[in-house]
């Protein structure tokens, strides 16, 4: 393949695949509108706008992995998750790569279903189960914040290149003569140094988010810190 670039174009991956992608994505958005609705409020409705138009302006901007040959944009999952969670973030997402692909033509509209699977559902799931779980053994201040924006988008980027692999090893128009290991690595390898300025840019907006105001930081306001067992009182006077 002469280039990796998550966007999937036309033809890659082959009719009936990228259709059984495309009614699971309808069926994941709409499951996303329905709980995404109990999030709604003044706050993150607004917000909403400002993250979707935030990727869809970084996305435009790419820099170039030179160790791999290919150049890499922000997802935006992980992103997202934080500031607006998982349900609301993983349409926004999908909002971005519709309009993408309908206007400017980055992605094949044939494989819009394809690509919102990949970088809109897997690669938000994936960053949003990491910050709720580094939320609740790393401070809230802003390094352990940064620390959880910058892993968390790093592994998202990393699982929704992985969900690629798993799509052309089900339906992929050109013979790999069975080297789907080496496909695998390669997209991992590529996609984890993207996944490193993903990380650097994710970590820097919710950090500065958050120093602002942290109450438009969803994962700050949603997830709370474990808090430890309370202590149980000891009677005293007996052995």
């Amino acid at each position: 393949m002469d280039t990796l670039a998550m966007h999937i174009s036309n033809g890659i991956i082959d009719g009936p695949v990228a259709a059984i992608f495309a009614a699971f994505a309808l069926a994941a958005l709409a499951f996303c509108v329905r709980r995404g609705r109990a999030d709604l409020d003044d706050r993150l409705a607004p917000m909403a706008g400002l993250v979707a138009a935030f990727i869809f302006a970084v996305q435009m901007l790419n820099f170039p992995i030179f160790t791999a040959g290919v150049s890499g944009h922000l997802l935006g999952g992980a992103l997202a998750a934080m500031l607006v969670g998982p349900w609301v973030g993983a349409l926004c997402v999908a909002v971005v790569l519709i309009v993408q692909a309908l206007v400017f033509g980055d992605g094949g509209v044939a494989m819009l279903g394809l690509n919102i699977t990949n970088m809109a559902l897997l690669g938000t799931a994936a960053a949003y189960l990491l910050i709720a779980l580094l939320l609740r053994v790393l401070p809230r201040s802003p390094s352990g914040l940064a620390v959880t924006a910058f892993v968390s988008a790093l592994v998202s980027v990393v699982v929704a290149a992985q969900g690629f692999v798993l799509q052309y090893w089900l339906g992929g128009t050109t013979d790999l003569g069975g080297n789907l290991t080496g496909l695998a690595g390669t997209m991992a390898f590529a996609h984890l140094l993207i996944g490193v300025g993903e990380g650097l840019i994710t970590a820097t907006t919710v950090v500065t988010v958050a120093k602002v105001r942290p109450d438009l930081v969803y994962a700050l306001r949603a997830l709370k810190p474990a808090t430890p067992a309370p202590a149980v009182p000891v009677a005293g006077g007996a052995r």
